[in-house]
């Protein structure tokens, strides 16, 4: 399964993760200088999280993101799932 959000499309992102060595400038020192870098994942803040549809009277239970959650919260559960379908996922 992979980690993206089902309503916001959110997955994870790559980046690189620095080591530092030395002292900063502002402690009197000559700077800091990067010693190693390393590639990483960023990954979404996923919960599995079961919403109620009055609708069609069933629980729908989605991998989404906190960002999404706060979305459902603001547009109602309806519109949410409404917008999914619209975009082709089945729910």
């Amino acid at each position: 399964m992979p980690r993206t959000c089902t309503l916001t499309g959110r997955r994870s992102s790559s980046g690189r993760k620095y080591a530092l060595r030395g002292i900063a400038k502002k402690k009197k020192g000559i700077g800091l200088k990067i010693t190693g870098c390393t590639n990483r994942r960023f990954l979404p803040n996923l919960v599995t999280k079961r919403l109620w549809i009055p609708e069609e009277k069933r629980f729908v239970t989605l991998r989404l993101s906190t960002a999404a959650l706060r979305t459902i919260d603001k547009k109602g559960a309806n519109a949410a799932v409404r917008q999914m379908r619209k975009q082709g996922a089945r729910v």
